[in-house]
């Protein structure tokens, strides 16, 4: 169990030199309110004065202290000079001549014997980052304590929680405090310990009270009650150590810290520790094997090594994780160019390779999301392009006054026995021009389509493109403008399809002789029902509603045969009507069959003129636009972030396996 805390301290380091916090590793992080003894509290820990103190907030960046239980100097010196006494080469550190000493990670190599120079280091640092305005900083400070004298303890100060900014410190001080704090004891894996005054009330502790925002059940916070000798006459603290006022599922352990006085006589740590005990004895007898600055060390340790032990199989699951996970970010990075030729060919291959499988739907990247590719073609072909079509009314914009108008422009100055075939296809011609738009918007869309898969397939297949912006430019541009030239030339192609329907109007098509012929039959049987009323209809109408344009005119208006407009509406004829419906039904019909065959043959078109040649022709396009001899070097330039990504990725990958092995180690000692 003793080596659960160095594992812990170990994977520390190696998470340090890499500058991330992907794994929340197990720690004890020390909450508390201005002035409510956390340094006297950390201190007796350690045995030793070695932080900054003053008035206002002195903690001004987090400390991670990690405490080492070392073999004394004399023991040490033993081993060294090759006696029986044995250590473990991680424990021994016989290179070191000192009882008791601490190291920084930000100054390497450089080992501290004196701890007023740990104190002034701390302030120096602090300033370096933070300034000299009592401002704080988030950037944590590394404090390694090598001692005979502590047990194995891995701890995180934070600054202490104000409510007032102080000289020059920001407004948003007391914010700053509370987010910084937050963020720590957050991490599920971190136990808190809550210090507060025992001369102050505990209901409105500020250290229990953001224990509790992110700890409501209290199974991550210990309380350690300061100051117990500072209390008001004739009160005390026993009905807060037993828990009877706030409970706290860690316990409540209560301390006495050095006073101030203490401190500016440089009282020892070690003679206050047993005015401490004796204090305890006097005031607390029954309590007082369970509270004191020792047995807060012991509790710490005790709990933070059970609280490793639980936590080891959920840190284990995530370090494989995220090994596995940083492991395909390195692999997509890919290796270093080393033969510019055989990578520009595989990569421009690979390109078209997934350009062509992502129309025939057979890519290995398949969108859940929305329709892409191939199928986005099929979409617009049988659903945009073909529900359009079909909304296409035969007859729209023709009213019978058009179709009238059209015959009787037909005939010339000589009124007609039958209906002109000239009238038919004249309007005929007018319907199915209005097939072009659609077809042609239908080229566009597909056009966009295969511009879209470009981008799919480098973000998506081809992802060995994002190392190199060049290479991804110039296909990018190599494709666009293969795109680009087809595009006009299946618009030709299907410009032309409405233009040979509309060069021969084919009345012999074998889809269209039975639609003459019900017209032809119509037409006499409308003529047999009005022969007999003919003459009466034709003056009833003629009496009631005169043509304008074909009466007489108006007494004492001037006539204009050039500028007489023909009428807007008027009642129609038995036989305009009949003529009206002929045509009509006949131009219905016709629409229909160039309609179908227009809907057939556009996709098929689009698919000759544009996506199959671009499959077929996008690989040696690619290959001769791009490998050329002077282009490779500066197409294969990588981008500075996919190198800079790729170093620390791999970073990252060696320290997640150097920590994957140091917990193999502890799986190793049977502990569970």
């Amino acid at each position: 169990m003793e080596t659960l805390i160095p594992t812990i301290n170990r994977l520390q380091e190696v998470f340090l030199t890499v500058g991330a916090d992907v794994i929340q590793l197990p720690q004890i992080v020390v909450v508390g309110s201005q002035s409510s003894g956390k340094s006297s509290v950390l201190e007796s820990l350690v045995g030793r004065d070695f932080l900054p103190r003053g008035s206002g907030i002195v903690t001004r960046r987090p400390l991670v202290l990690q405490l080492v239980n070392v073999a004394p100097l004399e023991e040490r010196l033993k081993t060294d000079n090759g006696n029986d006494v044995k250590h473990t080469g991680q424990n021994s550190y016989s290179g070191v001549k000192a009882e008791e000493w601490g190291t920084f990670l930000h100054c390497k190599n450089q080992i501290f014997t004196d701890f007023g120079e740990i104190r002034r280091e701390i302030e120096a640092e602090t300033e370096r980052t933070s300034g000299n305005n009592k401002g704080i900083a988030p950037e944590p400070i590394h404090l390694k304590i090598f001692s005979p004298k502590v047990l194995n303890l891995t701890l995180v100060d934070l600054p202490g929680i104000t409510k007032v900014p102080v000289g020059d410190q920001p407004e948003d001080i007391e914010s700053q405090v509370q987010e910084m704090i937050l963020s720590f004891i957050s991490n599920p894996n971190s136990l808190i310990l809550a210090v507060s005054p025992a001369n102050s009330d505990l209901a409105t502790s500020d250290a229990l009270k953001l224990a509790r925002e992110v700890d409501t059940d209290g199974r991550r916070t210990l309380l350690v009650v300061s100051k117990l000798d500072l209390m008001d006459a004739g009160t005390d603290a026993l009905e807060v150590l037993l828990g009877r006022v706030i409970p706290v599922r860690l316990g409540i352990i209560g301390v006495v810290n050095r006073s101030q006085h203490d401190i500016n006589t440089q009282k020892s740590l070690q003679d206050s520790m047993k005015d401490e005990q004796v204090f305890l004895q006097r005031h607390y007898p029954s309590l007082a094997s369970r509270s004191g600055s020792r047995y807060l060390a012991k509790t710490l340790s005790r709990l933070l090594m059970h609280h490793i032990r639980d936590c080891l199989p959920d840190l284990k699951t995530r370090v494989t994780v995220l090994s596995a996970q940083y492991q395909a970010r390195l692999n997509s990075y890919g290796q270093p160019v080393e033969d510019h030729s055989a990578t520009l060919l595989q990569i421009v291959t690979k390109f078209a390779s997934d350009y062509c499988n992502t129309i025939e739907g057979t890519g290995r990247y398949i969108q859940t999301s929305e329709l892409c590719g191939g199928a986005r073609i099929c979409y617009i072909f049988h659903e945009t392009f073909g529900r359009t079509l079909q909304s296409i009314d035969p007859l729209g914009g023709l009213t019978e006054l058009d179709v009238l108008t059209a015959i009787r422009n037909a005939t010339g100055p000589r009124p007609a026995l039958f209906v002109p075939e000239v009238s038919f296809e004249l309007l005929v011609k007018r319907q199915i021009k209005r097939l072009e738009e659609p077809s042609l918007r239908c080229v566009e869309l597909v056009h966009e389509e295969l511009q879209r898969i470009i981008q799919h397939c480098s973000s998506f297949s081809t992802q060995e493109l994002l190392r190199f912006p060049k290479l991804h430019d110039s296909i990018v541009e190599v494709v666009t403008g293969l795109l680009r030239k087809r595009l006009p030339i299946a618009n030709e192609m299907v410009h032309n399809l409405v233009a040979i329907e509309l060069a021969y109007i084919n009345t012999k098509h074998p889809d269209f002789t039975d639609a003459a012929q019900v017209s032809a039959s119509v037409n006499s049987q409308q003529a047999e029902t009005l022969d007999g009323k003919r003459w009466k209809n034709e003056k009833v109408a003629e009496e009631k509603v005169p043509a304008a344009g074909f009466g007489s005119p108006s007494k004492g208006q001037p006539i204009n045969l050039l500028d007489t407009a023909v009428p807007v509406s008027r009642k129609l004829s038995a036989k305009e009507q009949r003529d009206c419906e002929v045509i009509q039904r006949l131009i219905k019909c016709y629409f229909l069959i160039v309609r179908k065959t227009i809907q057939d043959n556009v996709p098929k078109s689009v698919m000759h003129f544009l996506v199959n040649f671009v499959k077929e022709h996008l690989q040696s396009e690619l290959v001769g636009q791009l490998y050329k001899q002077p282009l490779l070097q500066e197409l294969l330039i990588e981008s500075q972030d996919t190198a800079q990504q790729r170093t620390e990725v791999a970073q990252m990958l060696e320290a997640l396996k150097k920590a994957n092995n140091i917990i193999s180690e502890i799986r190793e000692t049977h502990l569970w």
